[in-house]
């Protein structure tokens, strides 16, 4: 069966779907983008694209477009030479967006090229998506992003510390403090906050209910000066930690946890 190569390539992971048309996405995959530190070799990555499509089942030359979102410039080269290695259709190579599939949503930045594709083909998703004609998008990823759409208009956003991220450097740059799961108990994912009584508990609490509040209070920041009253935005959270950060921030309306890659099949689609 015909099937799309989905690749969103962050500063973090390296996502990677497969998608079918007609029967959408396939499960997705996350690998590091620089393991050790190297960004590794066209055949490496290729190796690896290809054994995610032989534990999918999916043969290499079932593979008709290959379509990525990067913000890791020297990925780029790489995975198109591994891309016309390891996928046997003469030619074979990749299609960035919005480079190569433009988006059909205005791009309202001051400096449009600054945008991170990751941010545009997210925006342009939620719009697809979702009818409402304010949106707050708030991607948890490396960083946290809150990306603002109004009518069919990218307007810009905010870009914040990841939650990750900020784990990491609590755990990195003090001699005393505990491993951080970012784990939650049975009373924190109903929403109940709680006094930390160890160490470890109060990071926890602090870190996930902290960026819960972010966003409760930034997306009713936003919602302000967009004009609208803080129910009249809505609010799609996307990215490794939304699931968990809705289950304590009531303004988020809804979650779309593969948002991105949702927009680079759409992209595709658009252009078939």
């Amino acid at each position: 069966m015909d099937t799309v190569l989905l690749l969103d390539v962050g500063n973090t992971n390296v996502k990677i779907g497969l998608a079918q048309p007609g029967r959408g996405q396939l499960r997705t995959y996350a690998l590091p983008t620089t393991p050790a530190g190297r960004i590794g070799t066209a055949d490496s990555w290729g190796l690896k694209l290809l054994e995610i499509c032989r534990v999918e089942g999916v043969d290499p030359g079932e593979i008709v477009d290959i379509v990525a979102s990067s913000v890791v410039p020297p990925m780029n080269p790489v995975l198109t030479r591994a891309a016309a290695r390891f996928f046997g259709q003469p030619g074979q190579s990749i299609r960035f967006v919005p480079g190569d599939i433009p988006l059909s949503i205005e791009n309202c930045y001051a400096r449009p090229q600054e945008v991170g594709s990751d941010r545009l083909v997210t925006a342009y998703a939620a719009r697809a998506v979702c009818h409402a004609h304010t949106l707050i998008v708030v991607d948890f990823g490396t960083a946290t992003t809150f990306d603002c759409v109004q009518g069919n208009s990218y307007l810009g956003g905010l870009i914040c510390p990841g939650v990750l991220s900020s784990a990491q450097a609590l755990a990195t740059g003090t001699a005393k403090l505990p491993h951080i799961t970012l784990e939650m108990d049975a009373d924190e994912a109903k929403g109940c906050l709680h006094i930390g009584r160890s160490t470890a508990e109060s990071l926890n609490q602090g870190l996930l209910f902290g960026f819960a509040a972010m966003v409760e209070g930034l997306a009713a920041r936003l919602a302000c000066t967009l004009g609208v009253g803080p129910g009249d935005a809505h609010v799609m959270a996307t990215g490794g930690f939304a699931k968990t950060i809705a289950g304590l921030c009531p303004a988020i309306d809804e979650v779309r946890e593969d948002l991105l890659m949702d927009g680079l099949l759409l992209a595709w689609k658009s252009v078939r």
